[in-house]
């Protein structure tokens, strides 16, 4: 199977964003992403959880507008810190033809971290994006380290991280190459609403 990429935009939902650290300049970064992913013809999948206080459809569940998924982009729910788990992301994946994740999100440490290990566990490579992933503003909030220490020390773990056979890579936003993707790629309006299709026939 070719190279391909997909960027995955875990959980940038407007409750979560509210409570970000450097919530304007993760944003901004994923936006950056997004707009040269478009370009180049890379799926964008947005994942997004639900659950008690984010309550499907409420304004907290909603994803921020600067990062709003467009219409013919895959959107993936979730109920856990696992974006893999009972959900379509790995068919999802499979559809668009994708080897490769580049994943940005909230929060750093829970479901950035479960699904990017998650990841690699089904066979995909990773790049985690250094200024791309963020956490909850919680100095001072017991036992946690800052969110700093805790972005930096998740983008060292990745860089050492060992999954034979899987390529792992911490890049910045700006070093993200989105160029080479797409050759030999099915048409991903055409995948996305026969995936699509499959999530809505599912039975509850």
């Amino acid at each position: 199977m070719p190279h391909a990429s997909a960027l995955l935009v875990i959980d940038m939902q407007n409750a979560l964003v509210s409570i970000g650290y450097r919530a304007a300049e993760t944003v901004a970064a994923i936006a950056r992403l997004r707009e040269r992913a478009r370009a180049a013809g890379v799926p964008i999948v947005t994942v997004q959880h639900q659950g008690p206080e984010m309550e499907a459809g409420s304004e907290g569940w909603r994803i921020v507008p600067e990062l709003a998924p467009a219409a013919d982009e895959a959107v993936v729910h979730k109920t856990s810190a696992d974006g893999f788990l009972d959900t379509d992301l790995d068919r999802t994946l499979k559809a668009l033809g994708v080897t490769e994740v580049v994943v940005t999100g909230f929060a750093t440490e829970i479901c950035v971290d479960t699904t990017a290990r998650q990841a690699l566990s089904h066979g995909y490579d990773l790049v985690l994006v250094a200024d791309g992933h963020t956490t909850s503003d919680r100095t001072g909030a017991g036992e946690y380290v800052s969110p700093k220490q805790s972005i930096a020390h998740h983008n060292e773990i990745y860089r050492h991280i060992d999954f034979p056979g899987r390529s792992i890579r911490v890049l910045p936003a700006s070093e993200v190459d989105f160029a080479a993707a797409g050759d030999g790629r099915p048409d991903v309006g055409a995948v996305i609403r026969a995936v699509v299709h499959l999530q809505q026939a599912r039975p509850e």
